[in-house]
């Protein structure tokens, strides 16, 4: 059993940065990869970043990358994503989950609440 919770969203102007958490606790050591997903009103939920837990390579939507990079602490059972250069279209809810170490949504068990990122133009 794994538990993530996310946090550091707001409101940010375009063009802005922020950084958001994922603070993963219970199993972490049975965590193949921590994932970031995000949902727009009116759009699917869709990849934004996933890193392995133990060996931290990383992987990134194509169109998010150069943007948006993702990094972990495992001594603070941590996963970050900072994301410079925000645009209104990045404006979305926010999920850190935890699973395989894929793009898909679907094939991912645990997942936080959701923090929201607003990107004002």
């Amino acid at each position: 059993q794994v538990q993530v919770v996310e946090s550091g969203g707001g409101l940010v102007q375009a063009g802005g940065s922020l950084r958001l958490s994922c603070a993963a606790s219970g199993r972490t050591f049975s965590i193949p990869a921590l994932g970031w997903f995000r949902q727009a009103p009116g759009k699917e939920r869709e990849f934004v970043a996933a890193i392995g837990w133990r060996g931290g390579s990383a992987m990134y939507a194509v169109t998010l990358k150069g943007r948006f990079t993702t990094s972990r602490d495992n001594a603070k059972n941590t996963m970050y994503l900072q994301m410079n250069s925000l645009k209104p279209e990045d404006t979305a809810l926010y999920y850190c989950a935890a699973g395989p170490y894929n793009s898909i949504w679907q094939t991912y068990d645990y997942w936080g609440q959701g923090t929201q990122v607003t990107v004002s133009s």
